[in-house]
């Protein structure tokens, strides 16, 4: 098999895609043929050693994938040989085959594409957790979405829309998440505006006639965090999900007191783990949805397994205006 091997942490190009033995499926694991990957943010941190828990060494990343049961290990029973899955796993997708537990793998609706599926996949479980899990969102929510040119904060935005709730889609790049949330239903919010700290709240105040922001789905950190905490509503959460920024915020509990609002995190992962079969019953409502054309993945690039480092440098650099997705045909 084909494998993107990390043997250390540290630079895209210390990283190469390797032969290595086939995996061999145990007790309790399916095998699956990879069909396709996505690429996460999160991953280009494993690469580099900057995420909060690394692989044993040497690995292969990669969270999630989309492809066919090659074979199934002994007292699997959910799933069989020949079924078109969806899998997350904690690393090893960046591979022509990948090993999941039985759990870990969610059948795709007919019709939809590997590529779709895994331009959904992490992302749109993620902001569908952040929403519905952790922001309490409700039909006619009024919903800031920050990074909403992101995989997440795109899945956000969507989403939100779709349940009902008014999306404030914003962005430091407003004309980019304008062409990736074209259908009309958006007001976009200029994140690049100058005084960010008065601009934000102005923006937001502005567009919910001086409501503020019920749910916050918060992606960047830093400056940006401590803005949107100026445009919550009254009794308003906020859930963080990332620091895409680089700056990781601290709330002065003032302002949750003051305000009566909440601060929530949500690590993702963790819901995989614990509580896989609340991992199922979304990816059930995220399947409905795409099948009524409410979600819509955004694809930018494919690019095949060898060209993986391509694909980081996009990440890396915020080029991504889309999901990028590696193939291993």
């Amino acid at each position: 098999m084909l494998a993107v091997q990390v043997q250390k942490p540290g630079p895209i190009e210390n990283h190469s895609v390797e032969e290595v033995p086939d995996l061999q499926v145990g007790p309790g694991q399916v095998l699956v043929e990879v069909k396709a990957a996505a690429v996460n943010y999160p991953d280009l941190l494993v690469i580099s050693g900057r995420y909060q828990t690394i692989p044993p060494l040497p690995f292969s990343p990669g969270k999630d994938a989309a492809g066919v049961v090659r074979s199934v290990g002994e007292g699997v029973n959910r799933v069989k040989p020949g079924d078109r899955v969806l899998v997350h796993v904690e690393y090893g997708t960046f591979a022509t085959l990948a090993l999941a537990r039985e759990d870990q793998c969610l059948p795709l609706p007919k019709g939809m594409a590997f590529t779709d599926a895994v331009a959904l996949g992490l992302a749109a479980q993620t902001a569908w957790f952040a929403l519905l899990e952790r922001g309490g969102f409700e039909p006619g929510h009024r919903v800031l979405v920050t990074g909403a040119s992101g995989a997440v904060g795109q899945a956000a935005a969507q989403i939100a829309n779709a349940l009902g709730g008014r999306v404030l889609a914003a962005a430091t790049n407003v004309d980019r998440a304008r062409g990736l949330l074209d259908d009309g239903s958006y007001h976009f919010v200029d994140l690049a505006a100058p005084n960010l700290r008065e601009s934000l709240r102005e923006q937001v105040h502005a567009a919910t006639e001086g409501h503020g922001a019920d749910v916050v789905i918060e992606t960047l950190g830093g400056d940006i965090f401590d803005a949107s905490l100026r445009a919550m509503a009254w009794c308003g959460r906020i859930v963080t999900v990332g620091f895409a920024s680089g700056r990781i915020p601290e709330i002065k509990a003032g302002h949750l007191l003051v305000k009566n609002i909440a601060a929530l995190g949500l690590q993702w992962t963790d819901y995989r783990d614990r509580q896989p079969q609340r991992v199922a019953r979304a990816h059930a409502a995220l399947a409905a949805l795409w099948e009524r054309g409410a979600l819509k993945p955004r694809i930018m690039k494919t690019l095949p397994l060898t060209q993986c480092a391509e694909a980081f440098h996009l990440i890396d650099k915020r080029q991504a205006s889309g999901r990028i997705v590696l193939t291993m045909d």
